[in-house]
C-alpha cells in the first residue's frame, strides 16, 4: 500500500527526515512513535505532499506520489487528518461531512453520513451544531470523519489523541478499530504507546527524524532499551 525509501525533507536549511523509510500493507495499522520533534508530522506531511522531500521516493499503490501536489494525493486516495484538526468552524457537522465527500473508487462501498454517525454517534447528536461549538474531542472525530467521506484508501492520523480526555480516547480508539476492519489502512503518529496498542499491530518509533526501531507492538513493549531511550518524557 504504501513504501517510503530513504526519504530526507528539510524545513528550509533544517534537515529534519534523514534518510526515512518505511513500508505499510494493505489494511494494516501501523503507528509511528516518538517524542515531540522527533519528525512524525514531517514524515505524515511528507507523505501527503506538504513537506516534499528533497530525494528519496514515496510509493503508493505501486505508483510514485513524492513530488506530486498535496490535492493530487488526496485524490489518488491518501486521507489526511492532520494535528490542528483544521475544521470549517463556520459551518455545521453536516456541512463539514459534505464539504470533505468524494466519489468511492470502483466496486468499494462509499462512506456516508449515516455510516459515519453510527462510528461516532456524539456527532449524530449534533449535526446541526456549528463546529466552533464543538469540544475539542469532538472537533477530532469530526475531522477523522470529514476525511472517511472523502473515500480514502490510505488515512493519515497525526496524534489524534493528543489532549483529548480518557473517555473521548477511547472513542476515538474504537472508532479507528472499526475504519481498519473496514478494510482502509492507516499510519497514526502517537506519543502515547498505550493508544497506539489498542489500534495498531506493527511500530516505527522515531528520533531526531531516524527510524530507530520497526517490528510489532508487543516486541516494542519488552524493548526496555527502546522505550527508556527514544518513548520515556
Amino acid at each position: 500500500m504504501l513504501t517510503v525509501s530513504n526519504i530526507n525533507s528539510f524545513y528550509g536549511a533544517a534537515h529534519i527526515l534523514h534518510d526515512v523509510s518505511l513500508t505499510i500493507s494493505q489494511g494494516e495499522a501501523v503507528a509511528l512513535l516518538g517524542r515531540n520533534g522527533a519528525g512524525k508530522s514531517t514524515l505524515m506531511k511528507s507523505i501527503i505532499g506538504v513537506v516534499p522531500p528533497r530525494s528519496g521516493n514515496i510509493m503508493f499503490e505501486g505508483k510514485e506520489v513524492s513530488g506530486l501536489d498535496p490535492f493530487v494525493i488526496a485524490r489518488r486516495g491518501v486521507g489526511f487528518v492532520p494535528e490542528d484538526r483544521r475544521i470549517f468552524v463556520s459551518l455545521t457537522v453536516e456541512e463539514n461531512l459534505e464539504v470533505g465527500r468524494r466519489h468511492a473508487p470502483m466496486g468499494r462501498e462509499p462512506w456516508t453520513r449515516e455510516k459515519l454517525y453510527s462510528i461516532f454517534p456524539n456527532l449524530a447528536e449534533m449535526r446541526g451544531r456549528l463546529a466552533a461549538h464543538m469540544s475539542g474531542g469532538e472537533q477530532q472525530m469530526l475531522t477523522v470523519a470529514r476525511t472517511l467521506m472523502g473515500n480514502p484508501s490510505l488515512i493519515l492520523l497525526d496524534e489524534p489523541s493528543e489532549g483529548l480526555s480518557p473517555k473521548i480516547v477511547e472513542q476515538v480508539a474504537q472508532a479507528i478499530i472499526h475504519v481498519t476492519a473496514s478494510g482502509i489502512t492507516v499510519l497514526l503518529s502517537e506519543q502515547n504507546m498505550h493508544f497506539a496498542s489498542l489500534v495498531s499491530e506493527r511500530a516505527y518509533v522515531i528520533e531526531k527524524g531516524q527510524i530507530k526501531f520497526s517490528g510489532t507492538i508487543d516486541s516494542l513493549r519488552s524493548n526496555d532499551d527502546i522505550r527508556r531511550n527514544y518513548l520515556a518524557i
